[in-house]
């Protein structure tokens, strides 16, 4: 058993993605953004990304990647105990995303949440899954990441509209029955940067009015400049903490999937953690910041082109919202399909 992780061992058991059919490059995007593809490449090392038709909601994305993740874990769903989704665009404030997720796939024995830690969700959903099983509480968890930011941008703001798109993805957290589990976790936040990243209307603090509707608020907001500061900073930190704690070393990563918000905060933390760039997955070039989204893309990227084998060590890092972090270090044992 790994330092760290209390009772029994527990791993990822399926995986799986959905993407909108529509990509939109670069050159494409409105001309009122005022901006270029080169640009927007050099900044930011995306060139094109989805978004998904008028209509379609997080959980609309989030039901094909949960099947997937259902099929390659080879489980009935049925035998799912709980459904957490992790997103910063849900269907509604209330009632969950994840209740939606878990009747369309037949999940009929489970309990549903959703859980809001801004772009780190996913590692957060991922360790209360882990968390649940290692303890046997649960027996098989789904942990979906779906994401149609395309609603919450504000298309005149080119600091934000040329960074995310929308897509999905999915995993089932299960009891590790041979070579592969997770080793550890290393969560955080610093709510002082609250407001750094945010969407200020439509809450408590900030209800709705016409005044918030006039004034752009219900859309993201986003300090560039401080957020890029404090990725390139919390990603190193924390990816030392949760390998200090289970006993491995930096040398010892096979795969790093950072949260793929922007190619440069990517280069500069992997470069500051001493991780090469061939053990560096990305794929924003293609989908720009899916949010919750992107690991569990990454992941079924890396597995599907082979590049993730049995008994690599991979370490997952988000960052977002909150400020949170979270850094997640396994012993991959792919998914059973």
């Amino acid at each position: 058993m790994a330092p760290g992780m209390l009772g029994r061992p527990v791993t990822i058991s399926g995986l799986g993605t959905y993407l909108p059919a529509s990509e939109i490059a670069n050159a494409e995007l409105p001309a009122s953004l005022d901006t270029s593809d080169e640009w927007i490449t050099q900044r930011t090392g995306i060139r094109s990304r989805r978004v998904a038709p008028v209509g379609v909601s997080a959980s609309d994305l989030g039901v094909p990647a949960a099947r997937a993740a259902l099929s390659g874990a080879g489980l009935e769903p049925e035998k799912i105990d709980l459904v957490i989704c992790a997103t910063i665009s849900p269907d509604n404030l209330m009632p969950a995303t994840a209740a939606r997720i878990a009747h369309e796939v037949g999940a009929l024995n489970a309990g549903s949440c959703d859980l809001s830690a801004g772009c780190t969700g996913f590692v957060y959903a991922l360790a209360m899954a882990s968390g649940l099983v290692a303890s046997g509480l649960r027996e098989h968890v789904l942990v979906v990441g779906a994401e149609v930011i395309s609603r919450i941008l504000d298309w005149s703001d080119r600091g934000t509209a040329v960074l995310f798109g929308d897509g999905s993805g999915a995993v089932v957290v299960s009891p590790a029955d041979g070579a592969g589990r997770i080793l550890g976790f290393d969560l955080g936040s610093d709510g002082s940067g609250a407001d750094l990243l945010s969407i200020p209307a439509g809450g408590s603090r900030m209800p709705a009015t016409h005044e918030t509707v006039t004034a752009r608020q219900h859309y993201l907001h986003m300090n560039g400049r401080e957020v890029y500061r404090f990725a390139t900073r919390v990603i190193s930190e924390s990816a030392h903490r949760v390998l200090d704690r289970c006993g491995r070393a930096v040398d010892e990563i096979d795969l790093f999937v950072p949260h793929q918000a922007n190619l440069r905060i990517i280069e500069a933390a992997s470069a500051r953690l001493g991780v090469a760039p061939d053990r560096v997955c990305t794929n924003l070039q293609r989908y720009g910041n899916t949010s919750c989204a992107s690991i569990p893309l990454c992941l079924t990227e890396a597995e599907e082109s082979g590049r993730l084998k049995t008994g690599d060590l991979v370490l997952l890092m988000g960052f977002g919202a909150g400020l949170t972090w979270g850094a997640c270090l396994m012993e991959w044992s792919g998914s059973r399909r």
